[in-house]
């Protein structure tokens, strides 16, 4: 009976031996796929940017992990268009990525009539990389030092204030008319072509509101030249903590936050795509990376890829809502 009860403790060690080698053979197979070959990390935006930033944190951080040149492709054109169809096309197996900012995955599919991927079939979600928050601000010569102020005016004169966005349909558009909604005030809205030249116009004086991304405003608000009067996030900024959120002055239901994300060609393997969302995170924790970030507004803001999947589909859904009840229609 003992030497029974032996046999069977053998037995049972031995499975759960067998039971954790398996994960670490599985875990050492898709290292050493990921080991045999070159990485290319694709920015469809022109260098200098956070999509670049981002895209050059990871080829370092991919060149050391593996061993392999990591190489960065900028292929600006066609609204970001161009880079995205170069990974669609590429073969599904880790070493084609793409680094994209939240518009062209979350707003293009809703906003462009033929909007030219699907993207929860043509790709595979790796991994949220970065958060960069979205700042209201205000130029000096309007005279309004709150979000608080700024209702109060556009109530008392609906229809006179104006604010500059990018142009129709960008991010920083809706979060203009999601502002409006929750906060119920009527503002004119002034599009351009690009963030330079409406926040030049903003810094001048010709439009007195805007809502940017933190990392192109805040140095024109630690030097005066704009007056930040919130941040569209649940909480304060790392980068700009004496910002308050639009929520602790009592507009609810604005927490936009511009992002960027890490995807991979439809056809990637789970287990790579989840490996690769390790890997960022580890890249994006170091100490000088996060330093290298926080210099460009942007804090470090990973997740697991089926989180990101989920996250990527209730957004996509919430701006679907904006833009249709706005009738927004891309120029």
């Amino acid at each position: 009976m003992q030497r029974r009860t032996s046999l069977l403790s053998l037995a049972g060690a031995a499975l759960m031996a067998l039971a954790a080698v398996a994960p670490a053979n599985a875990q050492n197979a898709v290292e050493k796929q990921l080991s045999s070959d070159r990485f290319t990390i694709v920015s469809p935006f022109p260098p200098g940017g956070p999509v670049d930033t981002l895209a050059r944190v990871l080829s370092e951080g991919l060149a050391k992990r593996y061993g392999q040149a990591a190489v960065v492709e900028n292929m600006p054109g066609a609204a970001g268009n161009i880079g995205i169809d170069k990974v669609k096309r590429a073969k599904g197996d880790g070493h084609t990525l793409l680094v994209v900012p939240a518009g062209n995955l979350t707003i293009n599919p809703t906003l462009m009539p033929n909007f030219p991927f699907d993207i929860q079939k043509d790709f595979v979600p790796v991994t949220m990389l970065a958060k960069a928050p979205n700042v209201l601000v205000a130029a000096p010569s309007a005279g309004i030092k709150t979000a608080k102020d700024l209702v109060a005016q556009a109530k008392a004169k609906p229809g006179t204030l104006s604010y500059a966005s990018p142009g129709v349909g960008s991010g920083l558009h809706l979060a203009g008319e999601l502002f409006k909604q929750q906060a119920g005030v009527d503002l004119l809205h002034v599009p351009y072509k690009g963030t330079a030249p409406a926040l030049n116009d903003v810094l001048g004086g010709v439009v007195p509101l805007m809502f940017s991304n933190l990392p192109a405003t805040l140095p024109f608000i630690k030097n005066g030249k704009l007056v930040a009067l919130a941040v569209t996030e649940a909480q304060r900024s790392p980068a700009a903590p004496e910002i308050p959120t639009l929520a602790e002055q009592g507009i609810q239901g604005v927490a936009v936050t511009s992002w960027y994300g890490l995807l991979a060609p439809a056809g990637t393997p789970p287990a790579v795509a989840e490996q690769l969302a390790k890997d960022a995170a580890q890249f994006l924790a170091q100490p000088e990376v996060r330093e290298r970030l926080k210099a460009q507004g942007m804090t470090e803001a990973t997740m697991k890829p089926g989180e990101f999947a989920v996250y990527m589909r209730d957004e996509t859904a919430m701006w679907a809502r904006i833009i249709k009840a706005r009738n927004i229609v891309a120029e």
